[in-house]
């Protein structure tokens, strides 16, 4: 028998699948130029359509021509800025989802370890600080709706708030390290893997 959606508890590495997924649908939305287009930005993409004719397909590049339609798209969401912006965008979430990984990768036996890990998970947290500053910059400089862009704002937020909660799930690895080392000083510490 399953249990409810809304009775299960959160998965130990949900943080990771939430992430994982949060990369995708903002890649998606890279894709269509930040939600401006349906479609992946490009004068390809004027000329696209399938099926279409030799005939036509050189009539439609003459309307093209005629009236300037390239020109007005190149002019109106300038490609260098679309494409800085993109770019910038990619780059944090890939180091979220690296930092994320170097984190998840170490599993603290001592101080300098469980640091090094909260070292990656801070910088992951800090990650999607830097996403929702960079949306909210594109808000202000493209003219998309602001509305559309909440669901995105969601996904972060949430991420934020699993980061947070596995940062905080750490904490009693810490103590154990440090019941450990108190032990190893007194004397007393017996190691279970040595014990016959």
């Amino acid at each position: 028998m399953s249990v409810l959606k809304n009775k299960r508890s959160v998965s130990s590495m949900e943080f990771y699948h939430n992430a994982i997924m949060l990369r995708k649908e903002i890649t998606l939305l890279l894709l269509r130029d930040f939600g401006i287009k349906d479609k992946v930005r490009s004068i390809k993409a004027l000329y696209g359509v399938q099926g279409m004719e030799p005939e036509d397909e050189k009539k439609f590049r003459e309307i093209i021509a005629k009236y300037e339609m390239t020109a007005k798209i190149i002019e109106e969401y300038p490609a260098w800025l679309i494409d800085k912006m993109r770019s910038s965008m990619m780059n944090i979430m890939h180091n979220m989802v690296m930092n994320i990984t170097q984190a998840n990768t170490i599993y603290p036996v001592c101080e300098s370890e469980f640091y090094d890990r909260r070292n990656f998970q801070n910088h992951a947290i800090g990650n999607c600080e830097q996403l929702l500053q960079e949306m909210q910059y594109i808000i202000s400089i493209i003219p998309v709706d602001a509305q559309k862009y909440m669901r995105y704002v969601d996904m972060i937020e949430k991420e934020i708030a699993l980061l947070k909660g596995w940062r905080k799930s750490d904490n009693k690895i810490l103590k154990k390290i440090k019941e450990t080392e108190a032990k190893k000083a007194e004397g007393t510490f017996q190691n279970p893997k040595k014990q016959v």
